[in-house]
């Protein structure tokens, strides 16, 4: 019987997240557009397009994933792109993809902890973040860390899924990710569960003015919350103070 992680923050949540998206990473993208009709690829884009009056040298892509918003970042014209995850699945996946665009002298991928980067300080002048902090083991940990390797008056844009607010929004989309959402996941990964912690994992994020709240106590100032297709996913964003 195959484990997934605990909603929410908890112990022993990173080991399990990283161990799901192993598991799940040959899909992975494709499921992405299928659940997402696409969207998803247009919100990468918008997180990018915050950036562009900071021309970012240095970019770190926290829970990279297969590198989709890393690719994305090069619209920038940085010098480099980091891109850090826990699984090395999804790794290996984004290397090739990388690879296959010509660009592996200028994207980096590696293995990381988001709540342990190995950086050093003010390392990097942006850094990005797509349904990553959902994941993360603990929040407050992680937005401090990217915090850590910020430079002073550098940016963090994080794109996150959210809870709609709005009738009728919020009734189909939660009709969705609890009954069509897992049953699409499981027939094209053969893995209902990890597609189950999806909404589980949404539900329990503190997104909106709270998340804002989390990120002002990490040390993150200038902040804003933009609501995406009707509030079924948001894009912050916080520059880190001087």
């Amino acid at each position: 019987m195959k484990h997934y992680p605990p909603v929410g923050e908890a112990e022993g949540k990173k080991e399990q997240v990283e161990r799901m998206f192993d598991a799940i990473a040959p899909r992975y993208d494709l499921l992405n557009r299928v659940l997402s009709l696409g969207i998803d690829q247009q919100w990468r884009k918008k997180a990018v397009r915050l950036l562009a009056g900071e021309q970012p040298e240095r970019i770190l892509d926290v829970a990279t994933g297969t590198a989709d918003l890393a690719l994305q970042a090069m619209t920038l014209e940085p010098e480099h792109v980091v891109g850090v995850d826990i699984a090395e699945e999804m790794l290996t996946l984004g290397r090739k993809k990388i690879a296959a665009r010509g660009l592996s002298d200028r994207i980096t991928l590696q293995r990381g902890d988001a709540e342990h980067l190995p950086f050093a300080d003010d390392a990097f002048d942006a850094i990005l973040v797509a349904f990553g902090v959902r994941n993360f083991q603990d929040l407050d940990a992680g937005l401090r860390e990217m915090h850590r390797v910020l430079r002073p008056g550098g940016v963090l844009v994080v794109l996150e899924f959210s809870k709609p607010r709005a009738f009728p929004i919020k009734q189909l989309f939660g009709l969705y990710s609890r009954h069509l959402l897992p049953r699409i996941g499981s027939a094209v990964s053969n893995d209902s569960g990890a597609y189950q912690y999806l909404p589980d994992s949404v539900a329990a994020f503190p997104d909106g003015d709270d998340f804002l709240l989390r990120m002002r106590a990490a040390g993150y100032h200038d902040l804003s919350w933009e609501p995406l297709t009707f509030g079924i996913a948001s894009l912050y964003k916080g520059r880190s103070g001087a």
